[in-house]
């Protein structure tokens, strides 16, 4: 789409003008599915099929192969986002028990300058505002009973903050022995590798959550190596690096819930095994090993 917005029969028209084919489906149709998924929208989905020479769509593609190829981004956003949710409610457990059993006689000790970084704590208060206070129930009922605490401790406060936030708190911990403490739990004490295991589930979250685009997403910086992480044909950037990384916090998490993911992800890109044109982006974009 370009600067200014056209109807639905002008995108149509667009579409088809660029050698989209539109099967047997009428205008009707058509329209339910722009007025669905969105004319811009739809375009992202429609770059595998683009002859870059031409700008033309490739012979026989049709309206059904972008749609297909659309819900397949949906559907596995969705799997992921369900295990993401889970990887992210165990972090921040583990971050609030574990601090919380060294920190006993401060129970808000993210605003302590002894253990946090005060660059952190200065930023904390843009976050911890009065809206924080006014929108979140738990925190308004806490200073509603208790209105000289400037803060609400922390298996409070931390249940609201979001999953950038919590590792922000984890990353601004001066005292690397917690730190490792807690990294430990899921086999890895290298910090540097294991806080950037934690920001591949927060991007691969944020663009889930937010109905982002996925199949072609890569990765602005590459996964480090671990030994329990094999990744396909030494990719570390790719949605098939990011699927082994949420695999493995699963793993760590529960093995039940690892088989699961792990059956999820095969039965769906299995059931285009004998669709060659979405097969192909599963194998080129996604980087999956059929």
């Amino acid at each position: 789409m370009g600067k200014f917005a056209i109807p639905i029969s002008e995108q149509i028209k667009k579409l088809t003008g660029r050698g989209l084919s539109l099967e047997c489906y009428d205008e009707a149709k058509i329209k339910e599915i722009l007025l669905d998924i969105g004319y811009y929208r739809i375009g992202f989905y429609c770059h595998p099929f683009i002859d870059e020479a031409t700008d033309r769509f490739k012979n026989d593609i049709k309206i059904s192969n972008i749609v297909d190829l659309y819900y397949l981004d949906a559907d596995l956003k969705y799997i992921l986002l369900k295990y993401i949710n889970r990887i992210e409610l165990n972090f921040r457990t583990k971050l609030i028990y574990f601090s919380s059993m060294k920190y006993k006689k401060d129970p808000i000790w993210f605003v302590n300058n002894t253990i946090m970084e005060q660059s952190f704590i200065d930023d904390f208060e843009n976050i911890y505002s009065e809206k924080f206070k006014t929108e979140n129930l738990t925190i308004k009922k806490h200073h509603n009973k208790y209105p000289k605490d400037n803060y609400a401790p922390v298996w409070k406060t931390f249940e609201y903050l979001t999953l950038g936030a919590i590792i922000t708190v984890f990353t601004n911990i001066k005292d690397d022995e917690l730190k490792i403490r807690i990294s430990e739990c899921y086999g890895i004490r290298d910090l540097g590798k294991f806080i950037r295991l934690l920001h591949t589930v927060r991007q691969l979250r944020n663009i889930c959550a937010h109905n982002g685009v996925l199949f072609d997403y890569s990765l602005p910086q590459s996964i480090n190596s671990i030994p329990q992480i094999t990744f396909n044909k030494g990719d570390r950037n790719s949605v098939d690096a990011c699927i082994k990384v949420i695999s493995f916090f699963t793993k760590c998490i529960s093995e039940n819930r690892h088989n699961d993911i792990e059956r999820e992800i095969k039965e769906l890109f299995d059931s285009f095994n004998d669709y060659d044109l979405i097969k192909s982006v599963i194998s080129e974009k996604i980087n999956y090993n059929f």
